[in-house]
């Protein structure tokens, strides 16, 4: 099943009233005399498919005996000329010289021979291996092979051998089989076969492999990428995630590394322009489709934040479109957001933090150094951050009430003498019952003139009953007034009611009832039509009463009653506070680690740093889920939470002690 057999879904096609010569005539004098007009230059380029723009190519060496490549590149800079440059290239030719550049040198870089090789057709690999040859004149599997080593080397060159099985072969009897020989070769003993992952992702079919993997998650209760993320490492661990994520769906695949790209520490133009350019003509239309799916906003307008000029101008015309305005999903994605819930409801997650009790604990010792560290002039902020963050909130209450019995003192009110700003508030958050922090923290948030709205909603939306109830109760000790009083004078409206719905700490905590989640799936999705009152009254009787689990499957078989995406719905047909409460509870409820590091993410990129937001995270999170957190971090940004707390809190910082504090909660680089 070529990639011709099925409707066209990329956004650039052959021109219809091509015309090589005067193509290449318009393009010589737009580059004429003094400047260049670099608007007809890619407006022209943008607008034909990659065989005529050789055809050009041709012309213009029989017209003018000159180069058009080397004529772009002598009038055009920069990213923009980076871009037209990689436009005029077949692209095998261009995989080829990827690749060639990704090789040498000192440093290899992996994440580009790993995108390039995984997500290549059999003929795409065989047409790279032969652009190789002719370009260079080398053997590309000799050069990966002197490049890299292990079983990331010997899965690169399986898969630069492009025999992967066509798709029409699928044998049923071995679809288990396959599963099975995968769940014994990882998950079930010590040590991993790494040959039978190789043979077998390396050669099956994409639909066969497809069975597999829905067949693996039965056996195994987690998902492939699961078993691969614990039981592989380094380079092959990625090369492998890749090759599965293709599998599974290469238009998801490229808009996750298209986000990355861009949604990193910096913008990784080369990955970006590498992917815009070599889909424009087979898929960009599904990886709009994933964009928007996956993340908040459309491809469209990321690149338009994100990128400027006439590089903006290109890459927006390769696009091709903004699918922030449509509603309704295209099969592809349908099947995906409809795959994706019921992965969501069928993994058992193992949440593990980043704090663990201290293993020869001793209070008293404790308290006693923690006093010295605040006696006299000065302090010794190094010995209160060892102590403090290397202790499980269970022994800090214990070192808090010997501190009381040996000293006769308050240790919170010592600690907030001695200390100042963000290590203040970070020491103080860390030393409290994670009750008494949140009810702080919601204290914090409706102090003043603004109110945090961001924060009563992360806080109400992932909290459990039970967690909710202590926090109502330390609430109350500590300000004389009920948590539910305060947010009704703070907050108004539709939103004033779904706080105070998530504040009574009374959210179903049953398994999913399927009978019942067509119910609410089909109520939900004929609410979509009703006005708007009555959309956020029915989604708020649904989504703030029902348990997580069910709501997997409440929100899995919406995407089946409306094909709409949940979280379009609520983008679309809300605003303001109400919309940002249900996408968080959405949020939460598709993969909670999840929804923390893009809260995470925000309070390190949004103007100046959260620091509150950052504080609030770090420290409720670390005995619970921080390692996840972590984890999905790394996932979407590519860079470790550990490289951006490093980078993002330099400002304001100037002892470093704050930052110390929160990379020990971090408790790793990944």
């Amino acid at each position: 099943m070529g990639e011709s057999l099925i409707e066209f879904r990329g956004t650039i096609a052959d021109h219809p009233d091509f015309d090589a010569g005067s193509d290449a005539e318009a393009l010589y004098d737009a580059m004429k005399g003094f400047g260049s007009d670099k608007e007809a230059i890619l407006d022209l380029i943008t607008s034909r498919s990659n065989a005529e723009r050789q055809e050009i190519r041709a012309a213009y060496k029989s017209q003018f005996g000159k180069d058009l490549i080397d004529d772009l590149k002598y009038e055009l800079t920069g990213k923009f000329e980076r871009l037209i440059v990689v436009l005029m290239r077949p692209p095998a030719y261009h995989d080829a010289k990827e690749i060639k550049d990704a090789i040498k040198g000192a440093g290899t870089d992996e994440k580009c021979l790993i995108e390039i090789l995984a997500s290549r057709t059999n003929e795409q690999i065989h047409n790279l291996v032969a652009a190789y040859k002719d370009a260079y004149g080398r053997d590309l599997e000799e050069d990966v092979i002197g490049d890299t080593s292990g079983h990331f080397k010997k899965m690169l060159v399986v898969l630069l051998q492009g025999t992967r099985e066509e798709d029409d072969v699928v044998s049923e009897d071995l679809v288990e089989q396959d599963a099975q020989d995968l769940y014994d070769a990882g998950e079930a003993q010590w040590g991993t076969d790494e040959a039978k992952f190789i043979m077998l992702l390396g050669n099956r079919s994409v639909i066969h492999l497809q069975l597999v993997f829905d067949e693996y998650q039965k056996i195994a209760e987690k998902s492939i990428e699961d078993s691969i993320k614990s039981e592989l490492s380094g380079d092959f661990e990625r090369l492998m995630l890749a090759v599965v994520q293709c599998i599974r769906s290469k238009p998801m695949f490229f808009a996750k590394r298209l986000y990355k790209s861009m949604k990193g520490l910096g913008t990784a133009d080369n990955t970006l322009i590498r992917i815009m350019v070599s889909r424009s003509e087979i898929d960009m239309l599904d990886i709009r489709e994933c964009f928007r799916l996956r993340y908040e906003k459309s491809l469209y307008n990321m690149i338009q934040d994100d990128t400027s000029g006439d590089y903006k101008r290109t890459l927006l015309k390769l696009c091709g479109g903004d699918d922030d305005m449509a509603g309704e999903f295209f099969p592809e994605a349908a099947q995906i957001a409809y795959k994706m819930w019921e992965i969501s409801a069928m993994t058992k997650v193992q949440l593990r933090g980043t704090v663990r009790l201290y293993q020869n604990f001793d209070p008293a010792s404790d308290a006693q150094a923690l006093r010295k560290a605040m006696k006299g002039f000065g302090t010794d902020e190094d010995t209160i951050i060892d102590i403090v963050a290397h202790r499980s909130n269970a022994q800090r209450q214990e070192i808090r009430q010997t501190f009381k019995s040996l000293l006769g003192r308050d240790l919170l009110a010592d600690l907030k003498s001695e200390l100042s700003k963000n290590l203040q508030r970070l020491i103080l958050g860390l030393m409290m019952t994670p009750a008494e922090f949140e009810a702080k923290m919601m204290k914090k948030a409706m102090e003043g003139a603004g109110t945090d709205e961001h924060a009563l909603i992360e806080i109400l939306v992932t909290r459990s009953n039970q967690e909710i109830q202590e926090m109502c109760s330390a609430y109350q000790n500590a300000y004389k007034k009920s948590l539910e009083d305060a947010i009704t004078s703070d907050t108004s409206g539709h939103f004033k009611r779904i706080l105070i719905s998530l504040a009574q700490g009374a959210r179903e905590e049953d398994p999913a009832d399927m009978a019942r989640a067509l119910e609410d799936a089909q109520e939900l999705a004929d609410a979509c039509n009703a006005d708007p009152g009555d959309l956020e009254d029915k989604f708020m009787s649904i989504l703030c009463t029902r348990s997580f689990p069910h709501l997997r499957r409440v929100f899995q078989e919406f995407v089946r009653c409306s094909n709409k995406d949940i979280e379009q719905i609520i983008k679309k047909e809300m605003s303001g506070d109400v919309k940002n409460a249900m996408f968080a509870i959405v949020r939460s409820v598709k993969n909670q680690p999840s929804y923390f590091a893009d809260r995470l993410y925000k309070a390190m990129k949004g103007l100046g740093t959260d620091d509150r937001a950052l504080i609030r995270i770090m420290v409720s999170r670390s005995e619970i889920d921080l390692f996840n957190i972590r984890k999905e971090f790394k996932e979407t940004h590519d860079a470790s939470l550990h490289e951006f707390i490093q980078v993002e809190t330099l400002v304001g910082d100037t002892s470093g002690d704050y930052r110390k504090t929160l990379l020990i909660l971090c408790g790793g680089e990944d």
